[in-house]
């Protein structure tokens, strides 16, 4: 048993680093509370294992990978929606934050959706075909919150240095990016596609972004001065006097 949780520790913590999971945790910590998106990780890892060692050592089975991305990415799509509507809010009419409940919902329903199929658990699966299943799932478990944690200390980090719009624009940027990878890539089949729609995303995003920055740095336009209206109605007027 503790061959079976070095191992899977040691294969899913590599396999995280660099995963879109790590991105997905990063974007959660740009928002929300850490102790929150670790616990939401914990108990979506704890799923997801779980479900691999039963498929990998049980069943001998494998899960349908197209539907369960196109799942994914509809819920990554709803997320993109959210947080893009938070971000638009301003001071006087910000909405209420999430409560913490809601948010670990969101981190665990985003992560079974994410890993379901994914290599994490295609390797995880394959552990436990060949190792003692309960090492398998607590070392992949551990494994995968080891590597996630790194990433909320980067998210952490960057929010308390980045303005609160932007963070909200940033995350919502990247969960469409999440949504149209795993819809063209792992639902369509469609790679080339993938890269393609995400490329449109950065860049119309960057645009956005631009320009708004420019009108920010112009300022508001300046309401006309009544006084001025005034003083030039005056002149016209006195003008029309004279030359009559």
């Amino acid at each position: 048993m503790s061959t079976a949780i070095l191992v899977s520790l040691g294969v899913v913590f590599l396999a995280e680093l660099g995963d879109k999971s790590q991105l997905i945790t990063m974007t959660y910590a740009l928002r929300y509370r850490w102790w929150v998106v670790l616990s939401g990780v914990a108990v979506a890892a704890g799923l997801v294992h779980g479900i691999s060692v039963t498929v990998g050592h049980f069943l001998g089975a494998t899960l349908p990978d197209r539907p369960i991305a196109a799942a994914a990415a509809v819920a990554f799509f709803g997320f993109a929606v959210w947080t893009w509507r938070e971000g638009q809010s301003g001071p006087e009419d910000a909405p209420t934050p999430p409560a913490p409940r809601f948010v670990l919902f969101a981190v665990i329903s985003s992560f079974v959706l994410a890993e379901l199929g994914d290599k994490t658990m295609l390797a995880t699966v394959a552990l436990a075909a060949d190792h003692n299943w309960a090492g398998v799932w607590i070392g992949a478990t551990v494994g995968m919150v080891v590597a996630d944690a790194v990433a909320i200390v980067v998210g952490t980090v960057l929010h308390r240095r980045l303005p609160e719009r932007l963070l909200h624009l940033l995350a919502g940027l990247l969960f469409l990016i999440f949504g149209l990878w795993m819809l063209f890539d792992r639902a369509l089949g469609a790679p080339v596609l993938a890269v393609l729609a995400v490329a449109v995303a950065v860049a119309v995003a960057a645009t956005v972004a631009l320009v708004r920055t420019r009108r920010a740095r112009a300022g508001p336009t300046p309401p006309p001065d009544p006084s001025a209206s005034t003083d030039s109605k005056l002149t016209n007027h006195s003008d029309k006097n004279l030359g009559g």
